[in-house]
């Protein structure tokens, strides 16, 4: 059941996509179908097949793909949530290949089965660990199309039309909505791992730790650094990507190195 629909999640995010690369060349908005259709219920089948990826009677399965598959999950429905009213579909264009891919790989890659009993603490600590990272990988997906609005810009070429692509202020400007809003829920995060978890500098988290504190500080220089410096541009672009960096191999590297390496 797991598989059949997480392959139909698949071919409806492939089918989205395909009508947003279409309108993309043809320079025009997507249609309300690809919005109001396509997506919803692309959505949907990602909700249900990661709940039956992760979620099992015995507990938590929190393997590397199938957390990387919720946090697209929880990414693209963010995403399509705020393009209501803020101008960000265009994530969709990186947002919809990657989610494809993580669910293939939740799929196909098991990696060693960790099962953890479901326990309110627990359980908050996981969600806004996923909130955190999911927020915060849209603020790196919108550091990457600012970086390519920025080299068009720089280099004399012509900026994708004003239906496609936000001015580059306003880009800049939703990019650090984006990052307090994550840093908050990455500051929630750290703050339920020391409340609800038994010792997050154990032997086995303290990698984790130490990464995702980096991120933290990271995260926050570079907003300290825009309130009083003014940073922008390429310099909020590199700070954007250098947290991210950090964040991924708090999690996902360890469990890379975890499940597939040491196994």
């Amino acid at each position: 059941m797991p598989y059949t629909i997480n392959i139909l999640a698949i071919c409806f995010y492939f089918a989205a996509w395909s009508h947003l690369m279409y309108s993309v060349r043809r320079l025009k908005m997507p249609s309300n179908g690809f919005f109001f259709i396509l997506t919803p219920i692309a959505l949907v089948l990602h909700i249900v097949g990661s709940y039956k990826l992760i979620i099992t009677p015995d507990g938590l399965t929190l393997q590397l793909f199938g957390v990387l598959s919720l946090v697209f999950c929880c990414v693209n429905s963010i995403v399509f949530i705020s393009a209501f009213r803020r101008p960000v579909q265009n994530l969709f264009l990186l947002l919809f290949p990657l989610t494809t891919i993580a669910i293939a790989s939740a799929l196909l890659f098991k990696g060693q089965k960790t099962v953890l009993p479901v326990t309110l603490g627990l359980a908050s600590h996981v969600l806004l660990s996923v909130l955190a990272y999911s927020v915060l990988t849209i603020a790196t997906l919108q550091a990457l199309f600012l970086a390519f609005q920025n080299y068009r810009l720089k280099h004399k070429r012509t900026l994708p039309p004003l239906q496609l692509m936000p001015p580059l202020q306003t880009m800049e400007s939703l990019l650090f909505e984006i990052l307090w809003a994550g840093q908050l829920l990455l500051s929630a995060s750290i703050i339920s791992g020391i409340i609800f978890l038994d010792d997050i500098f154990a032997q086995h988290a303290v990698h984790k730790t130490v990464f995702t504190i980096s991120a933290w500080f990271i995260y926050s220089l570079l907003l300290w650094g825009r309130y009083k410096l003014g940073w922008r541009g390429y310099t909020a672009i590199r700070w954007t990507l250098g947290g991210f960096a950090m964040l991924m191999l708090a999690y996902f590297g360890s469990k890379l190195v975890l499940e597939f390496i040491l196994n």
